[in-house]
């Protein structure tokens, strides 16, 4: 599976995290920036790797900044983007069995589960369908 990652600089290093914990598994991760702690305007990352997970060359998306929220704010601006902000392992598994999420935004500055943890179940949690398969529908429609 191909995954797109990308982070501000407060999601740096959570980044970093992430990459080593997946280095040589069945997933391939591209990074999207950004290479290093030096500011950057987290819309930037979002941009890139949303466009990259909804122009079909990606299967998931992975973001990370401060809170999470910038990231999955812009993210969800980008047709195709279910992204969804998530703490725990709990939040990763509805995300994507309840509503097809494609975009992981992960905190780089709020304690939470073992990150490793909280990606493993979003990349190997699969979309129920059934009834929030409609929702989902809704959701996409949303789009303008």
């Amino acid at each position: 599976m191909k995954i797109a990652i990308g982070s501000d600089h407060r999601g740096y290093k959570v980044k970093l995290v992430i990459m080593k914990a997946f280095e040589g598994s069945a997933y391939e991760l591209k990074d999207f920036g950004c290479l290093d702690e030096q500011p950057v305007d987290y819309p930037d990352i979002a941009g890139l790797v949303g466009k990259a997970v909804a122009g079909g060359g990606y299967e998931r998306g992975i973001l990370i900044c401060g809170t999470g929220i910038g990231m999955c704010m812009a993210a969800n601006k980008i047709d195709g983007i279910r992204a969804g902000m998530c703490y725990d392992t709990f939040c990763a598994r509805r995300a994507r069995q309840h509503n097809d999420a494609n975009v992981l935004c992960l905190p780089g500055d709020v304690p939470t589960e073992p990150v490793d943890q909280i990606v493993r179940v979003f990349l190997e949690t699969r979309f129920e369908g059934g009834r929030h398969q409609r929702r989902v529908e809704k959701i996409m429609q949303l789009e303008a």
